[in-house]
């Protein structure tokens, strides 16, 4: 039987290959599409699985650079444990900017003839020619030109070839200097790299960490019946200070269009005076970079900014790309808008309603290319003046291509810009705004009210994959929402979820002074304030009832000299008996600073429960005494064990911030926990 050979092509056997295999590197965010994001100063920690046919004994790198920076600088990774294949290594960014991050590995040839000496020595097998591998393996490595280990490797060759024992032979091996020497000289063959170059998008620390307070500049007027001005605003500033906020933010300051102009509590027929929506933007007096001649002019503005930086806070500013229909666009750059069969620009709809003061933005018009720009200069124009905090209005109703655009754009020369999506919208839609490169992203936090549903939604937001690119900002209330949970429990109701809002998130926001007044009057049947700021000049008497501000304070100078509540990472619940009651601990990075939290949901009734804690790990022994030191109160507490008893009454305070301490010597001799 006549059989012919079957024979391979050369063409289809690879040039070269590797037997190493890296997957599963983490972090990342879609494979690589996006960057990881994190602040300066921070360690980015990178792992992943490695491994390869056989026996041989694997080394592997991490390697970073600052994005187009040459050459990669790099770390050994450590295997985990045994039998594990997951390596690990970290790196620290230092400067803002984006760095890139990938993985090498390799079959070590020294390590690996290394473990073969160890286990025939250790057997009592001859072991002759294996020294000899090794003497060899020095002498192609100290051929190497121009290299200053050569004196080391002609000295562990004799060692080698001239061993009296076995052992001996095995102790030259095992030195700890030829070991840094082979890997500093590898020739890495066969090496395999990660199929992706990682990235992080490193921003400064006010992208993760914060505490926003929004006000509406035309409602700061001390006098009742006068409109407000940025001269006010600016005067406002240290009662803004003073609570311990970090960031103030402002609705637009830009003119507003006359035409179509919406009334108190949104009504369509406003009177002569009513001022307007501040998101309709533009009128006779200009648009995007233009002041409201109502709250002054530019010069005011430049002093509003300069008086927010000596009070060591931050000018946020709302983008809203967005149109009255006076707008001077629509008169310079008509092709920028949508038009009806009749020619008529289309204004917003969301059916019932009709927003005939809005025009949308068309992204995707003829004339495109000019839009983009032109928005893109409306960020830097004001980057220019000073801002570099900008809340953006409904981007999720924008194109998240123009989004990924603009931002790199203006990091490009405000590298410092922080930029907060304000997208109320579906999940995938929120988290892809986020991966496009905003820094913060508003949540479902006001919908978030029971304890399964805040343990769900921030075991998702800090222990998953989510965190790698979403930083939440927890506003309390914007002038869009007021919840019902809000309308309905009065001021504990506001206090419970101003705590959770400042402990739960490093990055918070109140709209004020609403929020610090407990002001709970809605429409009926909605989310929305009575007499919102949306479309009426308010004068807030900042005295009147039985205002928060001091709690509000007190609670933001906690978080100040905290370390665990300026960051998400460390965020864990613990179980308490009663579904009313709601605990977690914080804790930084290197764990010097722990705290706990019980908050009392309910906003009626006192509440009680047996709290579980994991002492043993955190270092406590069995039956070991320890002090609780409410920072919210200054009550102290001792405790005792796994289980401790917490009662709550929100008519007195409806939150315990438990710093613990531990005892050192004697009962009025304390320290610091951890």
């Amino acid at each position: 039987m006549n059989r012919s050979k079957k024979t391979i092509s050369p063409a289809s056997i690879p040039s070269a290959f590797s037997r190493v295999v890296i997957e599963n590197v983490r972090p990342q965010v879609d494979n690589g599409r996006f960057p990881i994001k994190r602040v300066t100063g921070d360690s980015v920690g990178v792992s992943g699985f490695i491994h390869a046919d056989g026996h041989d004994t694997l080394t592997a790198v991490l390697q970073w650079r600052k994005k187009g920076e040459s050459p990669w600088k790099e770390i050994p990774m450590v295997l985990r444990g045994p039998g594990t294949d997951i390596w690990d290594a970290s790196f620290v960014v230092d400067t803002m900017g984006r760095y890139e991050y990938t993985i090498e590995a390799w079959i070590d040839p020294f390590l690996s003839w290394r473990k073969e000496l160890s286990k025939k020595v250790e057997a009592g097998q001859d072991v002759a020619l294996v020294l000899e591998e090794g003497a060899r393996m020095m002498e192609r490595v100290s051929k190497k030109p121009s290299l200053s280990e050569a004196t080391l490797f002609k000295e562990k060759t004799h060692q080698l070839r001239n061993a009296a024992s076995p052992e001996a032979g095995r102790m030259a091996a095992e030195d700890p200097t030829l070991a840094a020497a082979m890997f500093r000289c590898s020739e890495r063959r066969g090496a395999a790299r990660a199929q992706t170059i990682y990235q992080v998008l490193v921003e400064r620390p006010r992208a993760a960490y914060g505490a926003w307070y929004e006000m509406f500049p035309r409602s700061t007027s001390t006098i009742p019946g006068r409109a407000g001005t940025l001269k006010d605003c600016k005067d406002r500033l240290s009662y803004v200070a003073d609570m311990g906020f970090d960031v103030v933010y402002l609705p637009p300051i830009h003119p507003i269009g006359k035409s179509f102009r919406k009334g108190p509590n949104n009504t369509l027929n406003p009177g002569p005076k009513d001022p307007g929506s501040p998101w309709a933007i533009g009128g006779s007096a200009g648009g995007h970079k233009s002041v409201h001649p109502d709250l002054g002019t530019l010069a005011d503005f430049d002093a509003l900014v300069a008086e927010a930086k000596r009070l060591k806070l931050e000018l946020a500013l709302d983008i809203a790309f967005q149109c009255s229909p006076d707008h001077p666009y629509v008169k310079e750059h008509p092709e920028w808008f949508s038009h009806r069969p009749d020619n008529t620009i289309k204004y917003a709809e969301n059916p019932p309603k009709k927003y005939q003061d809005i025009y949308p933005l068309n992204f995707e018009c003829d004339a495109w290319q000019a839009l983009w720009e032109e928005l893109k200069s409306v960020f830097t124009f004001w980057a220019a003046r000073g801002v570099r905090v900008f809340r953006v209005d409904n981007p999720h109703t924008k194109p998240f291509p123009f989004w990924e655009w603009v931002i790199a754009e203006v990091r490009k020369d405000y590298p410092d810009s922080v930029f907060l999506a304000e997208a109320f919208t579906r999940p995938p839609v929120l988290k892809f705004l986020a991966k496009s490169g905003f820094s913060q992203s508003y949540t479902y936090f006001t919908w978030r009210n029971t304890k399964k549903e805040l343990t769900d939604y921030f075991t998702e937001l800090t222990q998953t994959s989510v965190r790698e690119y979403l930083r939440p900002n927890l506003f309390a209330n914007t002038p869009d929402i007021l919840h019902e949970y809000l309308q309905t429990g009065g001021r504990p109701a506001h206090q419970i979820r101003f705590a959770l809002a400042a402990t739960l998130g490093a990055t918070y926001g109140i709209y004020g002074p609403v929020f610090e007044l407990a002001e709970n009057a809605a429409i009926h049947g909605t989310e929305e304030y009575l007499n919102s700021e949306k479309y009426q000049v308010r004068y807030w008497d900042l005295n009147q009832g039985d205002p928060l501000r001091d709690f509000i304070a007190h609670v933001n100078a906690i978080r100040r000299v905290n370390p665990a509540l300026q960051s998400n990472g460390g965020l864990r619940f613990h179980p308490i008996d009663n579904e009313s009651l709601l605990a977690y601990s914080k804790s930084n990075t290197d764990g010097t600073n722990l705290l706990l939290t019980v908050v009392n949901l309910d906003p009626y009734t006192p509440q009680s429960g047996w709290v579980t804690l994991p002492t043993a790990e955190w270092g406590l022994s069995a039956g070991e005494s320890y002090q609780v030191h409410d920072l919210v109160s200054d009550a102290r507490y001792f405790w005792h064990g796994d289980r401790n008893y917490i009662r709550l009454d929100p008519a007195a305070t409806p939150v315990h911030i438990f710093r613990l301490r531990r005892k050192i010597k004697t009962e009025k001799d304390f320290d610091y926990f951890l």
